[in-house]
């Protein structure tokens, strides 16, 4: 079985070093040569635990990207489809790369069945609508070519990428043809998890319904510690502690009781992105999800009401410590992150002493933000030191394990870490 991925990010790369573990042989391409430079030499271009060591176990044995493209595909029984569908300014999922994608792909002559597996986020109903019209017009320049179609969600957290992957709670399968689903089956059988095999439009809302889930349960939390504020003389941590009491709420690290926690809104490339996506999507079919559209708002007021707490009690000419970039810990992820719209709408307000620290995120957050003007401090101790107050945006377990450190500050704890 010769598996080809496209795409080498954080779920590309996981799933063709998990393929690639399992003994398949399988080929990785992505268009980023620096990536593909770094991954060549051993190097994780991006913060993940476990996947330096496999890629050091499987590079040129099992796991190839030296491969020259049309030999790949030429050979491959199943090519996943792993790109970015990064979210449009109507908050439509963008298809552009996954198109783009399948068009390489089909330019590629070989007389081998062969499945096109949607891995990457896509709104319910785009294998249907937009994949298969999209393949059968090209083929109409190509009618050898015989295609099977999958989409195949992924449920990776960042941070626990591998685990997730290599020890699934479930596979989920939209798969619409006998010969599709055979390959699939050979593919997953070896991870010994349930799969489940459902229509194309089912998996991919699947994958919705998951993220969504997630994303409403931050906005409703965040929603309730506005309440509380409002309200006043309310223990808002201790309330939430003790809601996590219910028997009902079972998880491991990082279960979902994290994610009905007060803070300062999710971020990531995930979420965002999916919740306006599934919005769009729906009101496109006539209707308008007034819930899905408050979540997002919610998770847009939460920063501009943080940043008012700060502006009570801290003066403009003062020092903010600005703790934790990423948009979770565990992770060096600056997409969309929530410490970004709380550093611009502070100097908004006029604050100009801005320092910050992130324990492996302040590289990725000054590249990918460079129009930012902040201070960048490499430790802990450092920041307290120069800091009037501090505001803690990333809950790393440094901060939690050392709040002794913070006895003599002002600090916002706005993951209520401490």
């Amino acid at each position: 079985m010769n598996i080809s991925i496209l795409g080498l990010g954080f779920v590309g790369l996981t799933t063709g070093l998990g393929f690639a573990k399992k003994g398949f042989n399988t080929f990785g391409f992505d268009i980023n040569e620096d990536r593909l430079n770094k991954l060549k030499n051993h190097i994780i271009p991006f913060h993940e635990p476990h996947l330096k060591e496999v890629l050091g176990e499987t590079l040129g044995k099992s796991f190839f990207l030296d491969v020259n493209f049309s030999e790949a595909i030429q050979k491959s029984d199943a090519v996943f489809l792993c790109v970015g569908t990064p979210e449009k300014e109507d908050g439509s999922a963008d298809l552009r790369y996954l198109l783009d994608g399948i068009e390489q792909i089909l330019k590629i002559n070989t007389d081998k069945f062969q499945v096109l597996i949607t891995k990457s986020t896509v709104p319910p109903s785009t294998v249907s609508n937009e994949v298969i019209p999209f393949v059968k017009e090209k083929l109409q320049k190509n009618p050898g070519r015989n295609i099977g179609f999958a989409s195949n969600p992924e449920f990776l957290r960042e941070g626990y990428c591998w685990e997730d992957f290599i020890q699934p709670d479930r596979v989920v399968i939209g798969v619409e043809d006998e010969k599709s689903k055979e390959i699939l089956d050979k593919i997953y059988q070896p991870f010994g998890a349930p799969i489940h095999y459902v229509n194309y439009n089912t998996a991919e809302f699947i994958k919705y319904l998951s993220n969504t889930l997630l994303s409403t349960m931050i906005s409703y939390a965040n929603e309730m510690s506005m309440v509380a504020g409002a309200i006043g003389n309310i223990e808002t941590q201790k309330a939430f502690h003790i809601l996590h009491e219910d028997k009902r709420w079972f998880g491991q690290p990082a279960g979902m009781k994290s994610y009905v926690f007060p803070g300062c809104g999710y971020g990531g490339y995930c979420l965002p992105k999916d919740t306006a996506a599934l919005i769009s999507i729906s009101e496109k079919n006539g209707f308008i999800p007034p819930i899905l559209k408050a979540n997002l708002k919610i998770n847009h007021d939460i920063k501009p009401f943080l940043v008012q707490q700060i502006a009570e009690k801290a003066a403009l000419e003062s020092s903010i410590g600005i703790l934790g970039l990423s948009f979770k810990p565990d992770s060096d992820d600056v997409r969309i992150t929530p410490p970004k719209e709380v550093i611009e709408l502070l100097i908004q307000k006029g604050y100009k002493n801005i320092f910050a620290y992130d324990p492996i995120a302040n590289e990725e957050f000054k590249n990918h933000y460079p129009d930012i003007d902040i201070t960048y401090l490499n430790s802990l101790e450092e920041i307290t030191s120069k800091s009037d107050h501090l505001v803690l945006l990333t809950g790393w377990k440094e901060f939690k394990d050392r709040k002794d450190i913070f006895a003599s500050k002002n600090i916002f704890d706005f993951r209520y870490a401490l």
